[in-house]
């Protein structure tokens, strides 16, 4: 009784700290007006997309570096720099708005992304997982999902009035400051980390307190050292590769992650051109964008419901979505965007439970370098869905570039739906039982 009544604060921490640093993250008042701010300092839009691929390029080439670095240091000191980066470009570009600076701006946001993700998903999991609650990742990392879409929401809805009230400097300057906040934010993450043994099975019972690295109630600074015992940044890295590589089961379950993010994930850049092919006026573009806002917002709230998803059941969920994102976009009316925000709202659903059971897949250290790995494996795979949109877009029209963008997920859904049953067991990775393609 003592065990689970000091396991609650824990949890209500790590909980309050993951929802806070997420909406603070996402809360960067340029997002909506950025592509402005370029196009004001006399950027050309051939100039203006060579900046989106600099960002992407920096994010994919920093991604698993990033992870093994956090496995083998401290994955708090990275949440940490992370938002810190993302400061110092954004003050560049309200304090030297230039082709150079946009660029160096947006190496240092690629950068920061690269840092936060897998090292986020690791350390939640990890100390859920130490508190015997590993069972509530899925609902935490769906409200931290929903947390990060308000954020975005409240981002769009003070931008026209802070950049009324002061232009592009008092954007930007709300834009460090959020950051700044979320990096305070992280320091308070709490972080126990204690080398595993070979073969340590994070589905069985919960390390006691005592064979902490840290004692209870303690956590390391921000600015941690990285404990001698624990592998270095090389070791980390071959560690989470050989384990992605010689584990089917790991294996199978990170690529569940980019075959069910990287399309939608891409396909969200387009929505704007989406609403505006229904004839509405400019002006109600944004209100037809709610819905989809709205539908994502819902699909994180369902993540715990979702978690008792079969193979099966998770191949309906991809089929519905996919047929409801097609439906949408080729009623080319404003109604449409209903079923668009209902496929979205399935569709970060998916999502949500592809990394919950990668996480549950996952047995060794490296935890956050085999994470890395599946968001690698995404973005290089949203490259390609933009470049593929471009061609079926530019040839048919945005409706049926949405619809033959859901193609792959009827592939997928077939897929699931034909494997043999996966035997389900009463314990924390009964999830990867449930895993997606092989």
């Amino acid at each position: 009784m003592f065990i689970v009544s000091a396991r609650v604060p824990a949890e209500r921490r790590l909980a309050a700290t993951l929802y806070a640093y997420a909406f603070l993250t996402d809360l960067v008042l340029l997002y909506p007006v950025y592509a402005l701010l370029f196009a004001d300092s006399g950027l050309s839009v051939g100039q203006i997309s060579s900046l989106f691929v600099l960002w992407s390029a920096a994010g994919i080439l920093l991604e698993v570096p990033s992870g093994a670095w956090a496995d083998a240091v401290s994955r708090r000191l990275l949440l940490c720099l992370a938002p810190l980066l993302a400061a110092a470009g954004f003050a560049l570009w309200v304090l030297v708005p230039s082709y150079p600076a946009f660029a160096v701006g947006f190496l240092l946001w690629g950068a920061g992304g690269a840092l936060r993700s897998g090292a986020l998903e690791a350390l939640v999991w990890t100390e859920l997982d130490r508190l015997g609650a590993a069972g509530r990742y899925a609902r935490l990392t769906g409200r931290a999902k929903t947390a990060e879409l308000l954020g975005v929401v409240a981002a769009m809805g003070l931008a026209a009035p802070v950049l009324a009230l002061g232009g592009y400097p008092v954007v930007g300057a709300a834009s460090v400051a959020a950051c700044l906040a979320a990096a305070a934010v992280a320091t308070r993450f709490p972080e126990h980390r204690a080398p595993e043994p070979p073969g340590h099975d994070p589905a069985g019972e919960a390390q006691p307190a005592a064979a902490s690295a840290i004692p209870p109630g303690e956590t390391q600074p921000c600015a941690a050292q990285p404990d001698p015992d624990e592998p270095g940044w090389w070791a980390s890295l071959r560690g989470g590769l050989a384990e992605a590589r010689a584990d089917r089961s790991v294996r199978a379950a990170l690529l569940l992650v980019p075959a069910v993010a990287a399309v939608w994930g891409g396909l969200d850049e387009y929505t704007p051109l989406l609403a505006r092919d229904t004839g509405i006026p400019a002006a109600g573009v944004p209100l037809l964008l709610l819905l989809v806002w709205a539908g994502t917002t819902v699909g994180g709230l369902l993540a715990p419901a979702g978690e008792r998803l079969t193979d099966r059941g998770f191949a309906a969920l991809l089929t519905g979505a996919a047929l409801a994102l097609a439906a949408g976009a080729l009623l080319r009316h404003p109604a449409g965007f209903v079923l668009v925000g209902v496929a979205f709202a399935a569709f970060q659903l998916a999502t949500v439970l592809a990394d919950v059971r990668l996480q549950a897949r996952i047995s060794g250290p490296d935890r956050a370098t085999v994470t890395s790995v599946a968001g690698m494996a995404t973005d290089l795979t949203i490259i390609g869905v933009y470049a593929a949109y471009g061609v079926v877009a530019g040839a048919a029209g945005n409706a049926v570039a949405f619809a033959v963008a859901v193609l792959p997920y009827l592939l997928l859904a077939g897929r699931l739906a034909t494997r043999r049953p996966a035997r389900r067991v009463r314990s924390n990775r009964s999830l990867a039982e449930n895993s997606g393609v092989s």
